[in-house]
């Protein structure tokens, strides 16, 4: 079995990448500053085959990557709106920060290199189906920074470092790092709490999506898939594209109690892509398998159950703002290495 590295590791993609590689029986480092805490993996703390670093990727040294056989590079401040808090920050994370973890991992001698890229760097696509060679028109500082950091890590590629790029769909499922500022994931929640979802921009803007188990095995696909094949090489990930408003009435079907749905006028999100999945089919194998459906009831039930918490952790740009906002408050006080 191989060793891994997973950076984001304790992010809603990567808890899961997590469980899946020590299903497989994969040695794991898990590589994350825990902005959410160290509870989205603490059913992991008991495994001898995982080791979990609290490190900025931004800080990575080639000893941290030291026997390593490929880098999943997840670690991201993550979405649209949270890259807007601070553009230069995001910048130096998701742009600067994830070409740093590439040349460490090259310099550490690692085989394999997969960064985690997104659909939204199609931004508004003008063509019908959006395949790998389109035209990609970034826009938000997110989609422009994960851009150029994949255009940067795939030129480092070498006959002796892999370098792919996965091009992931809007994501929803159930996780244990929950996020409810994802669109299937807050419709859910909308429903659960207020009977109503309310539907942004007019409804007609298409999104592709994708549950986050199929992510996971997409990486590891590309884990396994030939180097000959995977090499300097983007690939579309997702399950299906479907406009806004459709979604909402998909929703509202999949759950067991009334639901109203209100359409509200134009926004400013001008985001609106669809997308072609079949490049990662034919050449790495890799075909989503759940459904919508699946990832809004098992939202719902964990929400009935009272197993899932919506707090202030799972709406990442609040979660940000403030952890920025508690660091004013502690350097406004903070007087001759005292608190209080």
């Amino acid at each position: 079995m191989s060793k891994i590295a997973v950076t984001g590791a304790g992010g809603y993609i990567g808890t899961q990448i997590l469980r899946d590689l020590l299903d497989l029986g994969h040695q794991v480092v898990g590589i994350d500053r825990f902005f959410f805490g160290m509870e989205p993996v603490s059913e992991f703390t008991s495994n001898k085959k995982i080791e979990l670093l609290k490190k900025d990727i931004r800080d990575l040294v080639p000893g941290d990557l030291s026997g390593v056989d490929a880098v999943f590079d997840l670690a991201c401040l993550s979405n649209d709106p949270a890259g807007e808090i601070d553009p230069q920050l995001t910048y130096q994370i998701n742009r600067d920060g994830r070409i740093h973890v590439a040349k460490t991992a090259k310099k550490a001698g690692v085989n394999k290199y997969i960064l985690s890229s997104s659909c939204s760097v199609y931004g508004q696509g003008d063509e019908v189906k959006l395949n790998e060679n389109s035209k990609t028109n970034p826009i938000s500082v997110y989609a422009k920074s994960t851009l150029e950091a994949e255009q940067h890590n795939l030129e480092l590629a070498d006959d002796n470092f892999s370098v792919t790029a996965l091009r992931n769909a809007t994501v929803f499922g159930l996780s244990t790092r929950m996020r409810f500022d994802l669109v299937v994931n807050l419709m859910t929640l909308s429903a659960f709490q207020k009977e109503r979802i309310i539907v942004m921009g007019g409804g007609l803007q298409w999104r592709p999506l994708v549950h986050l188990k199929d992510v996971s095995q997409a990486f590891i696909s590309t884990l396994l898939a030939p180097i000959k094949v995977v090499n300097k090489n983007i690939f579309n990930i997702g399950l299906t594209n479907i406009q806004i408003k459709n979604l909402s009435y998909l929703v509202r079907e999949s759950l067991p109690f009334k639901i109203d749905i209100d359409i509200a006028p134009d926004d400013s999100d001008k985001r609106d892509y669809n997308v072609d999945f079949s490049k990662a089919q034919d050449q790495i194998g890799f075909t989503a398998q759940r459904s919508i459906q699946d990832g809004v009831t098992e939202i719902y039930n964990a929400l009935k159950s009272g197993k899932l918490d919506a707090g202030p952790k799972t709406v990442t740009v609040q979660w940000y703002k403030n952890i920025l906002e508690a660091k004013k408050l502690i350097d406004s006080i903070y007087l001759n290495d005292r608190i209080i």
